[in-house]
């Protein structure tokens, strides 16, 4: 997985921020908001490239997946191929669970933040950096699993 400015970017703000005074926050805080959001939207764009380079069963496999649990496409699930290998439909699982990690780890950092400005607690806040971070990390990890996926070619990347 190539290295993305965007993320490298919010890593280093979130470290920086760890040490603010809540002064600092409170004037600093739309700055961190908004380098958050794009580094969450350059994984997010990464991740349907990614994606997009599959071979359809695994397309299809992922999307029998998302069909299952509702997220997605609220279209009725179509009826799954029968011809997808049985060890496509295992790696398919384990992407769509890391993608979940990675969700759930920005959804909670996200909360952790929303939390902190309400009591203005810069150790909430801290706390909200170092999960931040980490679902960065957790949303990498689950783009790496994406890019090892059968067919996936790397060198158009």
């Amino acid at each position: 997985m190539r290295r993305l400015p965007e993320v490298d970017e919010a890593k280093a703000l979130m470290l920086e921020a760890m040490e603010w005074s809540v002064f600092k926050w409170l004037f600093e805080k739309r700055r961190v908001r908004e380098t958050a959001d794009q580094a969450n939207a350059a994984l997010d764009d990464l991740n349907r490239v990614v994606k997009a380079r599959w071979r359809s069963d695994m397309k299809a496999a992922y999307k029998e997946l998302l069909a299952k649990t509702g997220v997605g496409s609220r279209r009725q699930a179509e009826p799954a191929p029968q011809n997808i290998d049985p060890e496509v439909r295992v790696l398919a699982k384990r992407i769509k669970d890391a993608d979940e990690a990675a969700h759930r780890a920005r959804m909670d950092a996200e909360n952790t933040f929303d939390e902190a400005e309400k009591q203005l607690n810069t150790g909430m806040a801290r706390e909200g950096c170092q999960k931040a971070i980490r679902s960065w990390e957790l949303h990498e990890k689950a783009i790496r699993a994406a890019e090892a996926a059968p067919g996936f070619d790397k060198v158009k990347m």
